[in-house]
């Protein structure tokens, strides 16, 4: 698949890299980005050479959030509500969200509002030194529009939440590593290696089971305990009749690094 000028993709080694392409308006988010990064996302999760999908962004900023300049135009001519920038923006984030394949999100630079919010969706964060994240929302008098709302409690507490989202505040990555906001810091120059390390090592796991484990979790909270047991038992027959599964027992008698296939 070709992607469009505003992303670049490439696939190596398993690792889908996908950054954000417009670095002149700092990798902000307008409808037709929205829908080439969703239709990317969905081929990448078709695809069994994807093993793991990584989402960076090009130049100083990860991403700036919605693209004010298309929401200006809309509002020139009577049409911010209705012409369907927040719609496919919540398409993309379920997307990314409900990928079967573990998802990182490297931070290379400022993430706000709808831009955060796509580092949210990922499973796992890695934020360069000089990462810094602001939800925007409220100093542009607007309420969460892209899911901060629902991730950011269960990352790093209702308070800590509030905090983010009231008061507007900008917080560096040390900040933000502290808060659980993300997993990991590491130098500016570091951020593609580190990062790389990470996918490398998802890339070479159980990826099946990596979807199964990502489905337990994300839909867990809607649960009781006894439910959960019980998508946890369907689960694991599922990925014990796996490729991968009989892969794991055959190397652990034969003692061995198991080759898995992701299946």
């Amino acid at each position: 698949m070709t992607p469009p000028a505003s992303l670049l993709s490439q696939v190596e080694a398993g690792i889908a890299w996908i950054t954000l392409n417009r670095p002149d308006q700092r990798n902000a988010l307008d409808i037709p980005s929205l829908k080439n990064l969703h239709a990317l996302l969905e081929a990448h999760n078709a695809d069994p050479a994807v093993r793991v999908v990584v989402l960076t962004g090009t130049g100083r900023s990860f991403c700036a959030g919605a693209d004010l300049a298309e929401w200006a135009e809309a509002e020139a001519r009577g049409a911010l509500e209705s012409y369907g920038w927040t719609e496919t923006a919540h398409a993309l984030m379920q997307r990314l969200h409900s990928l079967d394949k573990p998802t990182i999100a490297a931070i290379n630079g400022t993430a706000v509002g709808a831009g955060m919010d796509l580092t949210l969706c990922c499973d796992l964060r890695v934020a360069a030194a000089s990462a810094r994240f602001k939800a925007g929302y409220t100093s542009m008098a607007y309420s969460p529009d892209a899911g901060a709302s629902w991730h950011l409690p269960r990352l790093i507490g209702s308070e800590q939440a509030k905090r983010l989202l009231f008061l507007d505040e900008l917080w560096g990555a040390e900040r933000a590593l502290a808060a659980g906001l993300v997993g990991e810091v590491c130098a500016d120059e570091q951020l593609l290696a580190v990062t790389a390390e990470l996918a490398g090592r998802l890339a070479k796991g159980p990826t099946f089971a990596f979807a199964q484990t990502k489905r337990l979790i994300r839909d867990g909270a809607q649960r009781t305990l006894g439910e959960q047991l019980q998508a946890e038992l369907a689960a694991g027959l599922l990925c014990g009749r796996s490729e991968d599964g009989a892969e794991a027992l055959r190397a652990a008698v034969e003692k061995r690094t198991a080759n898995f296939v992701g299946k």
